[in-house]
């Protein structure tokens, strides 16, 4: 063990196994981020003062909507990381692309998926695609969270090579160099401080401007995801990027800053957009006060 390490700790990734059946932590990851999104959703959705004249979503509807953004997390993850990061391989072999079990999801490419599921699912119920993707932009950083702890339990996707750094860990398949824990700063920062910021975000704009949140989110990821890139190793089929002298930890430009750039885009603009009143429906949903006050109207 090098000078100034911490070892490894000692976790199995098979969190249960029942005879041939085994779960492992990286699942539990994925349902715990599902569920616990899906209790916040609905708490959200009940919350009279955080929506104003704008159509909600029924707590029924958070219930399927779940199903439809769990598949869109998962396909848009496979595919996105085939494309992203390791295509030549799936094209020499397209089987491989089957074979979730072996690892490979990308979170841009999750994003994206989320995406499609939210605004499908918005326009099949007639809802406002901005405000699903609101909801989501606040309960996402649940998922992030748990995802980047099942990353540091696996023992993959850890940080650069850090000598000096005395809470540096020798990762069990990063060599016998101390790396940086680059999946706990990203479970602090892409999940537990994006968490706060939408929550307090929340709390003082509600979902009044549509599409808000969700830049907000947006833009929050992409600063996160883009410092913690800096101690992050780079994907070994890929490398640094357009050089290697960029940064303070050294090395070039990485494929997550990368994706991160048109993410700082659309979350600015969209920003912009729904903080000038042009994501705003145009012909707005009436609250139960207005609605009985205009019964009366017409009674009389």
């Amino acid at each position: 063990m090098p000078f100034l390490a911490l070892p490894f700790p000692a976790i199995d990734p098979v969190a249960l196994a029942i005879g041939p059946i085994t779960i492992k932590w990286y699942a539990l990851a994925y349902i715990a981020g599902l569920i616990g999104g899906w209790y916040y959703a609905r708490r959200l959705v009940m919350a009279d003062s955080l929506w104003g004249v704008v159509k909600r979503p029924q707590v029924v509807d958070i219930d399927d909507l779940v199903v439809w953004v769990a598949l869109g997390v998962v396909l848009g993850g496979r595919i996105g990381y085939v494309l992203f990061y390791n295509l030549p391989m799936y094209i020499a072999d397209p089987m491989e692309i089957l074979a979730i079990r072996n690892g490979g999801m990308s979170f841009h490419g999750g994003f994206i998926g989320a995406i499609l599921a939210f605004l499908l699912f918005a326009r099949g119920k007639g809802l406002n695609g901005y405000t699903l993707l609101d909801i989501g932009a606040v309960v996402v950083p649940i998922g992030l969270f748990f995802g980047r702890i099942a990353n540091f339990v696996n023992g993959e996707l850890w940080g650069r090579v850090a000598p000096d750094f005395p809470y540096a860990i020798v990762f069990p398949s990063g060599g016998p160099v101390p790396r940086h824990p680059s999946q706990l700063y990203e479970a602090a920062t892409e999940g537990l401080l994006l968490f706060i910021v939408m929550a307090v975000s929340v709390r003082r704009f509600g979902f009044r401007k549509p599409g808000l949140l969700g830049g907000i989110f947006v833009l929050g990821y992409a600063l996160a995801r883009t410092f913690c890139e800096f101690f992050r190793e780079p994907d070994r089929q890929l490398g640094f990027l357009f050089g290697d002298h960029f940064g303070p930890m050294g090395g070039g430009v990485t494929m997550g800053m990368l994706l991160c750039v048109p993410m700082m885009v659309v979350g600015l603009t969209y920003i912009v957009l729904a903080g000038t009143g042009r994501t705003r429906p145009r012909h707005p949903v009436a609250t139960p006060a207005a609605e009985a006050d205009r019964k009366a109207a017409v009674e009389a």
